[in-house]
């Protein structure tokens, strides 16, 4: 598999450009080979967890990334 591409949105999602693997806490792992960018949710409002559903635009979400 190649190495996917990880971009974090101030104020929204992460953007993750595929392929990629993604693996949860209990270590099961799934991709979607059918997408070529997935959206995931940042905020925890999503009613589509993991995925980003947009709810972080009507929360008001804030969170910007800095670098150094």
């Amino acid at each position: 598999m190649s190495d996917g591409k990880i971009t974090i949105r101030d104020n929204g999602p992460y953007v993750i450009d595929m392929p990629a693997e993604i693996v949860d806490t209990e270590g099961k792992s799934w991709s979607d080979d059918t997408k070529r960018r997935i959206f995931l949710c940042r905020c925890g409002k999503s009613e589509n967890k993991p995925y980003c559903d947009g709810a972080h635009r009507t929360i008001n979400f804030e969170s910007k990334i800095s670098e150094g």
